[in-house]
């Protein structure tokens, strides 16, 4: 962070944990400002519990992502990840040779629903997924929200958070 940090990529993944003694990566990134915390908010790779915590700790910096690999959306079964052998199993996927998680099948709008069903606002986890993510790739002037000049890009819900219709820049995608 002392040189020039901005993002935390993929919270509590592959690093040393947050303890009492020792706060790590996510203790450094929760604690300044200009850091924005990335979240794969699967369930999988951060507990429930602490997207909730998080999102308290560090209010307007969490950007859920994905993590997505091949088998994103598409269902339990094997795939690759680059050279690697992976086995999707009730949505997990992990490596085959050693077991370990192995990017994520998560989708955002898959996202969004955990990320409520752990407490989350509904404004905080929309803005987590867009005006944050646009924000930290520099393009909050014109991505991120739906108002004059930006652009048109939306995916409108039914009531139990299922996409039904898709807009990329203004027009009807699905």
């Amino acid at each position: 962070i002392e040189a020039g940090a901005t993002i935390l990529t993929h919270a509590f993944n592959a690093m040393p944990p947050l303890h009492h003694r020792a706060p790590g990566p996510v203790g450094a990134a929760t604690a300044a400002p200009r850091v924005t915390l990335e979240v794969i908010a699967d369930g999988v790779h951060v507990h429930p519990e602490l997207i909730r915590i998080l999102f308290a700790a560090a209010p307007g910096r969490i950007a859920l992502i994905t993590d997505a690999m091949a088998a994103a959306g598409v269902g339990d079964g094997r795939y690759t990840l680059g050279s690697l052998e992976v086995e999707v199993v009730d949505g997990v996927a992990r490596l085959v040779e050693t077991g370990a998680i192995a990017g994520s099948t998560l989708t955002q709008d898959a996202a969004l629903r955990v990320a409520l069903e752990a407490g989350v606002d509904l404004p905080a986890a929309v803005d987590a997924l867009t005006r944050t993510p646009a924000a930290v790739i520099g393009v909050a002037d014109r991505h991120g929200m739906l108002r004059p000049g930006f652009a048109a890009d939306a995916v409108v819900m039914d009531a139990s958070l299922q996409p039904r219709a898709v807009w990329l820049d203004g027009r009807r995608m699905h």
